[in-house]
């Protein structure tokens, strides 16, 4: 098939989860003998050198880039803030990039294309008007649930009024263009469900994030050290308010009770300066080699409490054969099961207990860790995602 992806920001370099999840798509479809073309915004925070990237890849993908600049305007926030529209899906329209994607289509044909996200929507309306290819979006996360749960944990009355007057609007337009793409696909059951619940009449498949084991080798001379870490972007909400609460509410009760235990926290545009100085926590930002700092440390922990979809570094720690320690929300959509193949944990004495039983028992850490690859095995090897994907476009190419 020949499939046409639309992203928000380049696949590669692989900075994020959200950059690592649809390099993944377009590797898995490659793999499978398909032909994929990548057109992509770039922005101020994920940059775009063809030159950087590997000669096969560029070749293979024919990947373009335009240059979108993202950042919040005051004006047309307030203008937004008096319409209709999602000033956050707003930000992401480019006349430029308009007329790329007119271009492509007027000169192409595609079997489908592949819409990277809300946030690629706004380009609907062209595509409709050039072509009838079906168009698929790849939902990687309910965008309006991540701002509720923002919303219903922020504490200040306005902020929290505002975040939800967000949430509203973001809603109402996640659901219109939900129902205007021709075919879902879900990162989870879960979001599967959300979408049934939300009274959307499209075709909906579950296309979990994939992986290819080859790239995530287990190095048995290398010995890890016992220590804890995370490891996400410091620039994305939930993240940020994450590891807030837990370095606030959670950590000083783990150091009591192990005070020789360390915690390493890594990920772009972390506020060093601004971080609570805590005993035995540091603060590295971010890391030339992310699964390189992954293999050094011994146990991932994931304290998210406002996200949505699936949570890919935890997907990459288990594939590492580490041991997680995940909230219920953060490991939503995992199919993981606590206590075999991953550790739940939602309340401080919870997490207390998490990290005693696999610091007292090492044995527990290599069963842990081996319950992991093998669940990463079975759930969401690339292979087999990609040929669910290709079905699914198949399908709807029929209809």
């Amino acid at each position: 098939m020949k499939v046409l992806q639309l992203c928000l920001k380049p696949p590669l370099p692989a900075k994020d989860g959200g950059c690592i999840a649809m390099n993944n798509i377009t590797m898995g479809l490659l793999e499978a003998g398909h032909s994929v073309k990548i057109l992509t915004i770039f922005t101020q925070k994920h940059d775009f050198v063809p030159e950087e990237l590997p000669a096969e890849y560029v070749d293979k993908t024919e990947i373009e880039g335009v240059y979108i600049d993202t950042h919040v305007n005051i004006v047309d926030a307030f203008a937004n803030y008096i319409t209709s529209d999602s000033y956050n899906i707003a930000r992401f329209f480019s006349a430029d990039f308009d007329i790329k994607l007119t271009r492509l289509l007027k000169y192409n044909r595609y079997d489908v294309i592949h819409l990277e996200s809300l946030f690629m929507t706004p380009y609907l309306p062209t595509i409709r008007r050039n072509c009838n290819t079906p168009v698929v979006l790849r939902s990687h996360n309910l965008e309006f649930v991540i701002w509720e749960r923002i919303a219903k944990g922020t504490k200040n009355f306005f902020k929290r009024a505002y975040l939800n007057y967000l949430a509203k609007k973001m809603k109402k337009y996640e659901i219109s263009m939900l129902n205007y793409v021709d075919g879902i696909a879900s990162i989870s059951d879960e979001d599967r469900q959300r979408f049934y619940d939300l009274g959307i009449q499209r075709p909906i498949r579950t296309i979990p994030f994939g992986i290819d084991l080859r790239n995530y080798p287990i190095h048995a001379s290398t010995p890890s050290e016992v220590a804890l870490f995370h490891i996400g972007a410091m620039d994305w909400g939930p993240n940020i308010e994450g590891i807030q609460w837990f370095l606030d509410k959670i950590w000083m009760r783990i150091h009591n009770e192990f005070p020789d235990l360390k915690l390493y926290l890594a990920g772009r545009n972390m506020p060093i300066s601004n971080m609570p100085v805590l005993p035995n926590v540091i603060y590295l930002g971010e890391v030339e080699d992310a699964i390189q700092f992954m293999e050094s440390k011994k146990i991932m922990i994931v304290p998210l409490l406002s996200a949505g979809g699936i949570r890919v570094k935890i997907i990459e720690g288990l594939a590492l054969q580490k041991p997680v320690i995940s909230t219920s929300l953060g490991a939503e959509g995992l199919e993981c099961v606590h206590g075999e193949n991953i550790f739940l944990a939602d309340s401080p004495q919870q997490w207390l207990d998490a990290i005693g039983e696999l610091l007292n028992n090492p044995n527990r850490m290599e069963e842990m860790g081996e319950a992991g690859r093998a669940h990463v095995r079975a759930y969401f090897d690339i292979a087999g995602i990609s040929k669910t994907l290709v079905n699914f476009y198949k399908e709807l190419r029929r209809e």
